[in-house]
């Protein structure tokens, strides 16, 4: 399967936007399809796209091609559940070229680790050398009830497969009030016993879903006072081009994220971009402004005109998000799932 090989500007700029700020990560989309329901980031009964609308492998490559040529040095294939998309990993190995020639330093993707355990050994092949699987619990009935339709054994299997693989696993874990606060030093502890980084997260107000958010936002700066009770934080730089804050746990002599998009924004040093499944660009996950990359590639096959209008919507990326969640707040920030953007 051959891809496309973009055509190569001379001497293209790196993309700055109206604050100064490099963007040098991208994160991409394949699909909006997954095979959990997770009740804060789908409704049960969701109405995925028309596989018509979504980009093909080929359009996929181009566009991620296009954005390496303008100095984006790291490249994350999301989803969904990218690992559902069909063919997914001609594509992976398609963009490990740019791994290869030293245009990209990393090229990761963030997983429900259902499908890992097949992949695994690929993914490592073509140079993938860390992922973040998201975990929220480590109880197989509390799991099976997040996830909806979700086996945590099989994502298990699948954590073990990348780390014997070589690929390094960063486990993401959502903080939900009254479902799993109780259970977050259990899965530190078990994390990075395991030798996996951990990251908390804090819901976000994206997308119709069958429950109020409000129920379940569980603000970091709780949680981490909670675990300063039983652990020592202390801060440290560490970033791996994403928005989480890092600490060392003296007593595990692990590290844990948190990313604080309520309590604590990260605005301020945002680097990121993201394509959905659709090729339309957003700016800011928590902005409704965006550009249709899919109509410029489908109107040319000349980059130039893909390059100008990346330019435009780099230009109109704001300085930061109105994420809120409290009573009075009741709908969404935005109105597209996280599935569409990419989680």
């Amino acid at each position: 399967m051959n891809l496309h090989e973009p055509i190569r500007l001379s001497a293209t700029p790196e993309l700055i936007d109206p604050f100064g700020r490099s963007v040098t990560y991208l994160r991409v989309s394949v699909t909006d399809r997954c095979d959990f329901r997770c009740v804060y980031c789908m409704a049960e009964d969701m109405t995925f796209l028309p596989k018509r609308d979504l980009l093909t492998l080929e359009e996929l490559d181009r566009l991620s091609s296009a954005f390496v040529d303008r100095g984006v040095r790291r490249l994350r294939l999301t989803g969904g559940e990218p690992l559902v998309r069909k063919n997914i990993m001609h594509l992976v190995r398609s963009l490990s070229r740019h791994l290869v020639s030293g245009a990209l330093d990393e090229l990761t993707l963030t997983t429900n680790g259902s499908q890992l355990a097949r992949h695994a050994a690929e993914l490592a092949d073509c140079g993938v050398k860390r992922l973040n699987v998201s975990l929220d619990t480590l109880d197989p009935d509390k799991f099976r009830h997040i996830t909806r339709w979700g086996d945590l054994g099989r994502v298990l299997e699948g954590i073990h497969a990348a780390q014997a693989a070589g690929i390094k696993v960063k486990l993401n874990a959502v903080a939900l009030k009254d479902f799993n606060e109780g259970e977050l030093p259990f899965m530190l502890r078990w994390a990075h016993g395991e030798g996996m980084d951990l990251t908390f997260i804090e819901t976000m107000p994206l997308g119709e879903i069958d429950e109020d958010r409000t129920d379940r936002y569980l603000s970091l700066k709780l949680v981490r006072s909670r675990l300063e009770r039983e652990f020592t934080l202390r801060d440290i730089p560490y970033k791996t081009g994403g928005p989480a804050r890092y600490v060392e746990v003296a007593e595990t002599g692990g590290r844990l994220g948190f990313i604080t998009p309520m309590s604590h924004n990260f605005c301020e040093s945002c680097n990121r971009v993201r394509v959905t499944c659709t090729g339309t660009l957003y700016m800011c996950l928590g902005q409704e402004d965006a550009a249709d990359l899919r109509g410029v590639m489908r109107s040319s096959d000349s980059d130039a005109a893909l390059h100008r209008a990346i330019d435009e919507a780099i230009a109109r990326k704001p300085k930061g998000h109105d994420f809120i969640i409290d009573r009075t707040t009741s709908r969404p920030a935005v109105a597209r799932h996280m599935s569409v953007t990419g989680g």
